[in-house]
């Protein structure tokens, strides 16, 4: 069975195959999307989690997530994970230690900790920590596990949309198409360059043409744990190298565009500059920056932050 298939099925382990110890987690970043989403779903609107106005004046003075949205991340993992598919929840107690702000990531695991071979029942720990390391929610919950081995075809859930316009993720949606451009990602030798190049390529967005110096880019996509091995690297000495490499690539026309990676913007600005070999036109030179900024309903886009820094009037 390839990687892709062992992907799409999702599958139990046992109430034999499980131990005391054994252990299961997933991750997951709050956005007001999940929030607003849990609302929709459950009914609560409770103005702590859906109003900023709101919030402001409360406790946290700042949305924060349902409680029992970290509780539904832990049933995920006890339903699709440990021990899966056929579990029975039988209990579930909760503490709720501390608030789940917009932006946290919470790492979320259960351990079995206690098992009943007479019914079958497992006991697992479960907790919820946010990216500082802090417990959120802890408790312990009880199931009923499968004493049969099920495997399934994973589900394909309906994509959800909600009807607000403007989000960083409408401009990503925007940008898909069918093929990706082959890009030349300019010296990433850091785990940010490197695994933004792997990103963008898993989102069909890009093909990424590594240039930089062999050694160094080999290292960091070590170091960030990402396999770059179906990418094309072209290897030179140094930054200067890379970016002058990434324009020529760019002038013959092996590349649609350039992605900055761990260099200085005017050591790329450079070479894309130069009269003879880079790529000026007649038009100005600019760029954009879209952020996702979890409190503000519509796309922040700032310009010229770092190009045209001044223009004079007159």
């Amino acid at each position: 069975m390839s990687a892709n298939d062992a992907n799409d099925l999702i599958e139990n382990r046992t109430y034999d195959e499980i131990t005391v110890g054994d252990e299961a987690h997933l991750e997951k970043r709050l956005t007001m999307e999940d929030i607003k989403l849990f609302a929709v779903m459950s009914g609560d609107i409770n103005p702590s989690h859906v109003d900023s106005d709101f919030a402001k004046s409360s406790r946290f003075q700042e949305v924060i997530a349902h409680g029992m949205w970290g509780g539904a991340l832990i049933s995920t993992v006890l339903g699709t994970q440990l021990p899966g598919p056929g579990t029975v929840y039988l209990t579930q107690s909760l503490q709720f230690k501390a608030p789940v702000r917009l932006g946290d990531v919470l790492r979320v695991s259960v351990r079995a900790i206690e098992k009943d071979d007479q019914h079958h029942r497992i006991t697992f720990a479960c907790r919820c920590e946010n990216q500082r390391g802090d417990t959120v929610i802890e408790g312990d919950a009880s199931v009923l596990a499968p004493i049969k081995k099920i495997q399934r075809p994973r589900a394909l859930l309906p994509k959800v949309r909600l009807t607000e316009r403007g989000r960083l993720h409408e401009i990503l949606t925007a940008a898909d198409h069918p093929e990706p451009m082959p890009t030349a990602v300019v010296h990433p030798v850091d785990q940010s360059a490197i695994c933004g190049a792997v990103e963008s390529a898993a989102q069909g967005l890009i093909i990424p043409v590594l240039v930089g110096p062999k050694g160094k880019i080999q290292l960091a996509a070590e170091k960030a744990e990402v396999d770059i091995s179906a990418f094309e690297l072209v290897d030179v000495p140094h930054s200067h190298a890379a970016a002058e490499q990434a324009v020529a690539l760019a002038r013959q026309g092996r590349v649609g565009a350039l992605m900055k990676g761990a260099l200085h913007t005017d050591e790329l600005l450079r070479e894309v500059l130069k009269r003879d070999t880079g790529l000026r036109t007649e038009r100005c030179l600019s760029h954009v920056m879209a952020f996702d900024v979890p409190t503000y309903p519509r796309p922040l886009l700032i310009t010229d932050a770092a190009i045209n820094i001044y223009r004079g009037f007159g």
